[in-house]
Formats: structure tokens, C-alpha cells, sequence
């Protein structure tokens, strides 16, 4: 077990985070919602029964660590390997050897696979057999979603638990303990930390416990002592060491997919502040202007719709304004159409009558067109019948005449109750009420 000695936690020039990784449950913080008092999991690791399981989660949320920690529980053989830097023949080195020690010593094997998602799927299909006949018991990290990066097969024979974000408290917790402990932290040097530095540390660090305690250490290492040797970390010196807060925000994964949702639930909701929110968190992250344009306009039409057309008008200039002068500048346009969206009353009539009329014609007989409504642009048209009996709706009164436009009747727009919609609904009725081919005009 050479991958976690105890002289890489005491060796100065290992980071600090690494040297404050916990041995023991009580040293993790947050996550109680998976390693609480009587949850599965901590049961499981505290009867060393643990068995193959993805630990799903942002970076420096206690993954590897909670795995570090299991290595000195368990009474097996922990192995700890790394997707990024592994391949498909040091897994089957790993495998032979678990074989070996399962039939020899009846050992097990926890095999620890760092960024499991980096194996593609056929490279994750040689893990199948071994985990399904308890020759290793798999822990795989991932920062993306399991169900997308993960093997189906592999998943189900595993147990995911989901981590969250640490909490700004327990944050705090792990900076007060890398400070005080004298061993593995920072307890050898005099710190005195104001209270509002460690604050802002466990803010802008966003949950990551990694990211804070690398900005401890360089404000503590950085940082001269007072003529008492005191080393004083005040807010301007906490906001020099971590300058740009972390934003968990991946393009391809949950994060993009997970923050353009909540805009657009929020734009439905009729929030237009929660809408800001996400929209600043996007931009703040560097996501292309282009994509959140485009969850614009759907939703201005998906959820506002004819409640107010306009709603799609300054949402499509929007989107032309931002791909023409795009970032920084395009945040203001964007920000326009989202708090008019947000405020604008909603009606998703078009949308689920277009998704029913869809749905009709792939699974119902298909209309043909009467031969009323026909095209009559060529040659021998009439001799067909086609166009024969249309009524041209500007030759009657109110440009509107009773005639059929279907074979067969079927409503699919159902108008509500909502701005503009409200007028195009009544004078959908009057006209229906009003049946009758009116004056010849």
C-alpha cells in the first residue's frame, strides 16, 4: 500500500490537500446524506462488506478520499488505479493477481479506478465478468454522470452514490483542521487567520475542499510573518491566494445540461430573477452565447407562444444580436429577452398541438388532401377535379368562410386564457359560432 504511506502525508512537498486526506470517516466532512449514522454505505464500509460501487460527484467533494479510507478499513488487497494513466492490460495484470489471492488466501480485492469515465465503454466491458463473480470489488470515481459515461451493464451490477458540494461550514471545518494539525497541515507555522478569510476561501472555492486548501497553503507559505512570527491572513491576502472562484461548469456534462434546465424552468416559472441567475452562471462559465440563444427562443415559444408573439420576436433578435457582437456585450440582449420571457404570460397551446398533430400522423391513417384544397397550378388540373368548390375566404365578409380543411375533423389547438391568446381564442369562437358562408364580398 506504498500509494498512500504515511511519509507522502508528512513530506512537505506533497500539496496540502493530498497530506490532509482522512484515514477515517469522522475526518470527511460533508456527504451525510450517504455516510450519515446508519446509512447503507458507512455500514457497509464499517463491516468492511463494501461492494462494487461509482462515486459520482464534482471535483473535491471526498470521492478518492472516502476510497483512501476504505484502503484502511479493509482486511483485503486495496489497489488503486488511474483511467487517465492505466489501460486495459494493467486492469488484467490487476485482475490475474485478485484470482490469484481470492483462490490462494480467499483475499479479496478493492480495486480503486480513478476517472472511471475516461475508459471507453469496451474498455470498461473487461471489468463485466470480475465484478459480477466477486474476483474484485470495484470503487470508480467520475466527475460525470455515471448513466451517460458509464457501462449500463457495469452499472448494474454496481451501487451509485451521488456526492454534493461541500457546504461553506464544512469547508471552514477542513481549513480550521489543516491549520491546527501539526502532523500533516499547517499546525508547524504561527497563523492567524481572520475569521471573513476563511470565509471567503470556502466561498469562492464553490465546495471543492481541494481547491480551498491549496489557497490556504499558498496564503500560508506566501504570506512573511509579523516580527512575532505570526503569520496574519487577513480577507486581502484569502482573496490574493484564490483570485477567481471556482465554477463546477462542464460543457459536455451534467453542469451544461443541468444549469440551461433550471433557466428555462425558470423562465416558464415566470422568475425572472432565478432566469438572471442561470443566465450569469452560463456566461460566468464561458458557455458559447449561441447555445443559450437558442434555449431562448424555444422557450419563447414553448412557453410563451401566442400568450405574446412578441416574446419570439425579441428572443430571435437576441439571438442574432449576441452571435453578431457576441461576449461581453452580449450579455446584455440576452439578459432583455430572458426578463421578457420570464414576465411575459405563457400558453404552450402551439407546442403540445403541434406534438399532438405529430403524433397523429405517424400513428393514425393519414388525411388526404380534398380535392377542394388541391393545387391547381398545372395542365389538366381542373379535368381532375381539383380545386373544384374552394372557397376563397377574402371574397366573404370578415375574410372568413364555413368550409372543410380536413377529411375528418380533429382539433389539435386548444387556446388559453393568457394575453394575446385570450383575443385569438374568442375570435376563433365567434367565427366557428357565426357558421355560414357569409356575404359574397
Amino acid at each position: 500500500m506504498d500509494l498512500f504511506e504515511k511519509n507522502l502525508e508528512t513530506d512537505s512537498s506533497t500539496p496540502l490537500a493530498a497530506r490532509m486526506c482522512p484515514s477515517t470517516l469522522e475526518g470527511l466532512a460533508g456527504q451525510e446524506h450517504v455516510l450519515g449514522s446508519g446509512k447503507l454505505l458507512r455500514r457497509a464500509i464499517e463491516s468492511d462488506r463494501i461492494s462494487s460501487v461509482i462515486f459520482y460527484g464534482p471535483p473535491g467533494v471526498g470521492k478518492t478520499a472516502l476510497a483512501v479510507v476504505i484502503s484502511q478499513k479493509t482486511g483485503g488487497v486495496f489497489v488503486r488505479k488511474n483511467a487517465v494513466s492505466s489501460n486495459v492490460s494493467d486492469i488484467r495484470a490487476v485482475i490475474e493477481s485478485a484470482k490469484t489471492k481470492r483462490a490462494l488466501n480467499d483475499k479479496k480485492t478493492i480495486l480503486l479506478l480513478d476517472e472511471i469515465h475516461r475508459f471507453t465503454k469496451s474498455q470498461q466491458d473487461v471489468l463485466l465478468p470480475e465484478v459480477e463473480t466477486g474476483n474484485i470489488v470495484l470503487i470508480g470515481t467520475t466527475t460525470e454522470n455515471p448513466f451517460f459515461s458509464v457501462n449500463s451493464a457495469l452499472l448494474s451490477r454496481s451501487q451509485v452514490f451521488e456526492f454534493k458540494r461541500l457546504e461553506e461550514k464544512d469547508i471552514i471545518r477542513l481549513l480550521k483542521n489543516a491549520l491546527s494539525d501539526k502532523t500533516k497541515g499547517l499546525g508547524g507555522f504561527k497563523v492567524e487567520p481572520d475569521e471573513d478569510a476563511l470565509e471567503h476561501i470556502a466561498v469562492m472555492s464553490d465546495g471543492d475542499a481541494r481547491k480551498a486548501l491549496s489557497a490556504l497553503e499558498v496564503a500560508v507559505l506566501t504570506t512573511p510573518p509579523a516580527e512575532n512570527g505570526a503569520i496574519r491572513i487577513n480577507r486581502k491576502i484569502a482573496e490574493d491566494s484564490i483570485q477567481k472562484k471556482s465554477v463546477v461548469y462542464d460543457k459536455k456534462g451534467d453542469a451544461h445540461y443541468d444549469a440551461a434546465s433550471a433557466y428555462i424552468k425558470s423562465m416558464r416559472g415566470s422568475d425572472p430573477d432565478a432566469a438572471l441567475y442561470w443566465l450569469a452562471k452560463m456566461i460566468v462559465a464561458g458557455e458559447d452565447p449561441r447555445f443559450i440563444a437558442r434555449r431562448l427562443v424555444i422557450c419563447a415559444s414553448e412557453d410563451v407562444g401566442n400568450a405574446d408573439p412578441n416574446a419570439l420576436i425579441l428572443a430571435n433578435a437576441a439571438m442574432q444580436a449576441s452571435e453578431f457582437i457576441g461576449f461581453p456585450e452580449a450579455r446584455i440582449p440576452l439578459a432583455q429577452a430572458t426578463v421578457y420571457v420570464a414576465c411575459a404570460p405563457k400558453s404552450n397551446a402551439s407546442y403540445e398541438a403541434i406534438d399532438s398533430a405529430i403524433k397523429d400522423i405517424k400513428s393514425a391513417r393519414t388525411q388526404d388532401v380534398p380535392d377542394h384544397l388541391r393545387s391547381t397550378g398545372y395542365k389538366g388540373a381542373e379535368t381532375l377535379g381539383r380545386g373544384k368548390g374552394y372557397k376563397y375566404a377574402h371574397a366573404y365578409e370578415g375574410h372568413y368562410v364555413d368550409q372543410e380543411y380536413m377529411e375528418k375533423r380533429v382539433r389539435y389547438y386548444f387556446p388559453g386564457e393568457e394575453g394575446y391568446e385570450k383575443k385569438m381564442k374568442e375570435r376563433v369562437e365567434s367565427l366557428k359560432e357565426n357558421k355560414g358562408p357569409g356575404a359574397e364580398g
